[in-house]
């Protein structure tokens, strides 16, 4: 998947948490939205809280796919409140696809 289709994939499912999403999608998502919100907290600090917040839902939601096409529940993100939890999810978004 390249990087258009992926944005567009992600916000064609914009709540959607159920289903599956392969690590590209994931990452160009990632790296799309850490670039925006780089982009964004250099113009405007009240733009970046926006832009943030548009793009929560859509984050969590890949999140939860990705998580669920390497077998575990997308309720598996709450780890990430711990701090080293982090580490652990990232351990799992990189894993092949639970198909393989």
């Amino acid at each position: 998947m390249d990087f258009v289709s992926a944005v567009k994939s992600c916000f064609a499912q914009y709540a959607g948490f159920s289903g599956r999403a392969p690590r590209s999608e994931f990452w160009w998502f990632a790296l799309f939205q850490l670039v925006l919100l780089v982009v964004t907290g250099f113009v405007s600090e009240v733009l970046y809280g926006i832009v943030a917040l548009a793009l929560l839902l859509p984050a969590l939601a890949v999140g939860a796919r990705r998580l669920h096409d390497v077998g575990r529940s997308g309720w598996w993100q709450l780890l990430s409140l711990t701090g080293i939890g982090s580490l652990v999810l990232i351990y799992w978004w990189v894993q092949p696809s639970g198909d393989d």
